[in-house]
């Protein structure tokens, strides 16, 4: 959806999903700390007007947002300056709306004021994102309402170009031209996982989403991208159910040895 330009310089984009849950369970699972983090990154939040919501993409990539409105279960802001002192602040709202048959609509209104295009790729690049969790969030809604997530994010930056990273992951992981649909399982290499293909690629780079049973019940999210002059490759795992906090324990130090392995960081020339 193109960017909404308004004449007051406001500058806009929304996507919205329709998931299972009462507007109550829909609302903890994208205004709490725990519901945020087990279907999109980590995240503390305050509750509250005024409150501090962090949000963890990654070493470097911290986020964090002011919380400006806070009307549950219908209605959250918040406020962000990430960008930079020299950038416009970042608004998103989020939206809640009650429909027949169990489900509701979410909605994520991105905005900043601007007089010209030059942050619009700041709302570009988020909304392209958003339908890749979104999909997380209905499959979490859908099996693992309310549970508690125990998850692993690990990635790697390297000089690896991304559509060859993406083959040595997806090699490992038995799922080269995996398809919709399709139950793969992990080959001898790396920590067990297995599972249902429910979401294949992007348009802008390589990913696969799977509904796994191994190494617990839950999701994961894979993917390699170009990221300024390297590329990024991701291991992500929202794990649910009584064996996920071991699951955890077990894997993610198997996992952050293997990307180190496959995608050691570029080296860098001294001055």
């Amino acid at each position: 959806m193109p960017i909404k330009k308004e004449p007051n310089g406001r500058r806009s984009i929304q996507v919205e999903v329709e998931v299972p849950g009462t507007p109550e369970e829909v609302w903890r699972a994208i205004n709490t700390s725990n519901g945020i983090s087990s279907w999109f990154v980590p995240a503390k939040t305050e509750e509250r007007v005024g409150g501090k919501m962090s949000l963890d993409f990654g070493p470097g990539m911290e986020s964090d947002a002011t919380i400006t409105a806070w009307d549950p279960p219908h209605y959250s802001a918040k406020q962000s300056s990430e960008l930079g002192s020299e950038a416009p602040p970042m608004a998103f709202e989020w939206f809640v709306e009650a429909k027949s048959g169990g489900t509701c609509i979410v909605r994520v209104v991105q905005s900043l004021f601007a007089d010209t295009d030059d942050w619009d790729n700041q709302l570009t690049g988020t909304e392209s994102g958003w339908p890749t969790f979104f999909a997380i969030l209905k499959l979490v809604l859908t099996h693992y309402r309310d549970q508690q997530v125990h998850a692993i994010h690990e990635l790697s930056f390297s000089s690896t170009p991304a559509d060859e990273a993406w083959d040595v992951l997806a090699n490992a992981l038995n799922l080269t031209d995996a398809k919709v649909g399709d139950y793969r399982a992990s080959l001898p290499g790396v920590p067990p996982v297995s599972g249902t293909v429910f979401l294949a690629g992007h348009e802008k780079y390589n990913q696969l989403l799977l509904h796994v049973d191994q190494p617990a019940p839950g999701v994961a999210f894979l993917y390699a991208m170009s990221f300024g002059g390297s590329s990024m490759t991701a291991v992500n795992f929202y794990l649910f159910g009584p064996t996920s906090e071991a699951a955890v324990t077990r894997d993610q130090p198997q996992w952050r040895a293997w990307l180190d392995k496959h995608f050691p960081a570029p080296a860098t020339t001294a001055s």
